[in-house]
């Protein structure tokens, strides 16, 4: 049965809702009002009278509004990562490339997104560091994940390739500890200087296997929402950006009561 709509029972719809008016100017148009409420035009205009006429009543409604639609795409947001981490947990967490610090063995894992040239990679770099040597039983996984030009390009490369003399790990540390920005010459450079075969390095570094880990590692990325660095990973819990050493300890002891 179709009902009209009276000045009266729309000043109560209205605010008993107490919806936004984005979300009315939808409803406006939905078929399903169209089917409930078949308004001329006039009355069209004077139902967007009211919603004008009670939004600037009560302004907070809208405030209310957008905190709530925050609210509910942060949860889609969370659920989606959750389900993308579960999805990829063997990638993520014990990953053929074995590009992996700490304990081995660790109860808890955590995985870093990182490039080398990122500064807030840099600046969370002691933190991690310093987790690892105090807590004593976490796994560090590294993802390369060069986003900053052809140097972080080179410089993953060059990391991956110095697996093959069993020096990822003091390659990684010395080139992170370096400031400014790194290309060829200064990542050729940290080479020579933790020790590395050069000449070797330079002919790992073309193995497709390599273009294979980066390009895994990027469709990861994008898989799990990631668009910068750092990026970490712990448990079902993923933090954009450089976090402190105690938001870090908080994660790695929820992730350890699970």
């Amino acid at each position: 049965m179709t009902r009209f709509l009276t000045r009266k029972n729309l000043r109560i719809r209205v605010s008993a809702l107490g919806i936004s008016a984005l979300a009315l100017s939808g409803l406006m148009t939905a078929p399903a009002f169209a089917q409930n409420a078949a308004l001329s035009e006039a009355q069209k205009k004077e139902v967007r009278a009211l919603v004008r006429e009670y939004i600037l009543a009560n302004p907070e409604i809208i405030t209310e509004a957008v905190s709530l639609l925050q609210d509910k795409e942060e949860k889609a947001k969370a659920s989606k990562v959750v389900a993308a981490i579960n999805a990829n947990k063997a990638a993520l967490f014990t990953p053929p490339e074995a590009t992996v610090i700490g304990n081995p063995k660790g109860d808890v894992t955590v995985v870093e997104f990182f490039d080398y040239n990122c500064g807030y990679c840099k600046q969370v770099y002691p933190t991690v560091m310093e987790t690892l040597k105090e807590d004593g039983k976490i796994k560090l996984v590294l993802k390369e994940f060069p986003i900053l030009g052809p140097g972080s390009v080179v410089a993953s490369q060059a990391a991956l390739a110095a697996r093959k003399q069993n020096k990822y790990q003091d390659f990684h540390m010395a080139m992170l500890s370096h400031r400014g920005q790194l290309n060829e010459d200064s990542i050729m450079k940290i080479a020579a200087d933790v020790k590395l075969d050069v000449k070797k390095l330079r002919e790992d570094m073309k193995a497709p296997e390599i273009t294979e880990i980066l390009k895994k590692n990027h469709q990861l990325a994008q898989d799990l929402g990631i668009e910068g660095t750092p990026a970490i990973v712990v448990g079902e819990t993923l933090v954009p950006g450089a976090l402190q050493k105690d938001h870090l300890k908080e994660l790695i002891a929820d992730a350890r009561k699970k």
